[in-house]
C-alpha cells in the first residue's frame, strides 16, 4: 500500500511540474548522428554482407578459409600486394581488371588497417641468421 501512495505522490509532483509553463532556459540539445550499423555477417563465411562480398566469397574461398581473410587487415595497396604474392607463389589465377578492382575495394573497405592488428614484420636486417637458409 505504501508503494501505491508513493507512486501517487510522484505522479502528482510530475503533473504539477508539467502544468507550469516556464520558458526553456537551456538550449535544445540535438543528438549526434549515430554511425551506420555494421552490415550483417554471412553465416557461412563470416564476411560482411555488403558490396561485392559474394564476388570475394566465390574467388577467395576457392583456395582457403574465409577466416584467413576476415582476420587480415590492409589498405587497398596491401590487399593488392597479397593478391600478387598469391598469384606469384600460390598459382592464383589472374583476375580481369574490373574483378580485381572490385575485390580489392571490398577488402579495403571492410577489412582496413586497425590499431588492434598485429605488429609490423621485423625488418630482415634485424633478424638473426637463419641456419636453414641456402643464402648463408
Amino acid at each position: 500500500m505504501r508503494h501505491v501512495a508513493a507512486m501517487a505522490a510522484v505522479a502528482a509532483v510530475l503533473l504539477a511540474a508539467c502544468s507550469k509553463q516556464e520558458p526553456a532556459t537551456e538550449p535544445l540539445v540535438v543528438p549526434e548522428p549515430t554511425a551506420a550499423a555494421e552490415p550483417a555477417l554471412d553465416p557461412v563465411t563470416g564476411f560482411k554482407m555488403t558490396g561485392d562480398w559474394e564476388l570475394v566469397r566465390g574467388n577467395c574461398t576457392a583456395c582457403h578459409s574465409a577466416k584467413l581473410i576476415t582476420q587480415q587487415r590492409g589498405t587497398a595497396q596491401q590487399w593488392l600486394t597479397m593478391i600478387r604474392w598469391m598469384q606469384k607463389k600460390q598459382n592464383l589465377w589472374v583476375f580481369d581488371p574490373e574483378t580485381e578492382s572490385r575485390i580489392i575495394t571490398y577488402l579495403a573497405d571492410n577489412y582496413p588497417p586497425s590499431d588492434a592488428q598485429r605488429r609490423a614484420a621485423i625488418p630482415p636486417d634485424l633478424m638473426p641468421p637463419n641456419p636453414y637458409s641456402s643464402e648463408n
